[in-house]
């Protein structure tokens, strides 16, 4: 089969495509044969050679939302999921023909929703609705959405209005801005310009952050008295550190992790899987494709991530 890693640190070009042998299933796992794989973001950091969060040792291998059958299990892990069509948050050699996930977390796809919308199913959409309760929002509030053409971004603008808030869009280009006013945005904002907070004079009941640096400062300054922050990333590659003074107008700033969300709450976790799941199935929310790519193109894939030209998925098709 075929797999993308790289070998160095570097630009997209470190990728490579090699081939090796189909990977066994452990206790815990199934074999996915995938049929469209999921590009994240937070890949090109690690490629980069990063720091902290961002860290990751060599040889590289990718993350991605991978939708595909159940072609085997491992020990302990029911049989009767084979042939089952599925999708999975896969932690290593997801660009790939055959990866392995862990059954525990497989968000099971209904019928009638597309490859595009599955890959949303294991990461994107619950995240975008858990980072939503954690600030609490109630119909009528403000939210501030940031990176709001990207795949988390896109659906996280839907779920908003869904919930009864009004939203805030910010990105970094005019056709992003009316990709976000497209899938429901009220405003739409570029945050590249310095003074982008000036467009928001009244403020805002919410901000998801999902850039850092200053922007999350700028943001945290235009929260509302018991306003609400949630971070759940760094595109700007800085990890701002959030002086106390600036929570003094009663606000406050969670940050949010998947992988931590799941160890804490399982139950809930997978419910809010199920529940994103039936909103595709019943239309309430949708996924737009930028492009989708032969995994041969693993590169071309993330030098689109790189220089931010995506609006929604970037797709890899095996």
């Amino acid at each position: 089969m075929r797999r993308v890693r790289y070998y160095e640190f570097g630009g997209p070009e470190v990728l490579r495509v090699e081939e090796t042998d189909v990977p066994r299933p452990g206790p815990g796992q199934v074999l996915l044969r995938a049929s469209t794989i999921g590009a994240n973001f937070v890949d090109t950091r690690f490629r980069r050679g990063g720091t902290g969060m961002f860290q990751r040792p060599l040889p590289g291998s990718l993350t991605a939302d991978v939708v595909g059958t159940v072609e085997s299990v491992g020990p302990d892990v029911d049989t009767a999921l084979v042939g089952r069509r599925v999708a999975a948050l896969v932690a290593d050699d997801a660009f790939a023909d055959y990866s392995l996930a862990d059954a525990e977390w497989l968000a099971e796809v209904p019928e009638g929703v597309d490859d595009a919308s599955a890959t949303m199913l294991p990461m994107a959409a619950p995240l975008a609705l858990r980072l939503l309760r954690m600030a609490r929002l109630t119909p009528g509030e403000t939210v501030l959405v940031h990176a709001a053409a990207g795949g988390i971004g896109h659906v996280a603008v839907q779920l908003a209005k869904l919930l009864g808030g009004k939203v805030i869009a910010t990105a970094g280009a005019p056709a992003k801005l009316a990709f976000a006013r497209a899938h429901g945005a009220d405003e739409a904002i570029d945050y590249r310009d310095p003074a982008w907070p000036e467009r928001v004079p009244d403020g805002v009941d919410i901000v998801l952050d999902s850039v850092g640096g200053t922007v999350l400062d700028q943001s945290i300054a235009l929260l509302r008295p018991f306003g609400r922050t949630v971070v759940y990333g760094a595109a700007a590659g800085d990890l701002a550190r959030i002086p106390v003074e600036s929570l003094f107008g009663l606000k406050t700033v969670t940050g949010f992790s998947v992988l931590a969300w799941r160890a804490a709450a399982p139950k809930e976790a997978a419910a809010e899987m199920a529940e994103v799941a039936a909103m595709y199935a019943a239309g309430q929310l949708r996924t737009t494709v930028h492009t989708r790519l032969p995994l041969t193109e693993a590169a071309e894939a993330h030098r689109i991530l790189d220089e931010r030209e995506h609006s929604g998925r970037v797709l890899l098709v095996p």
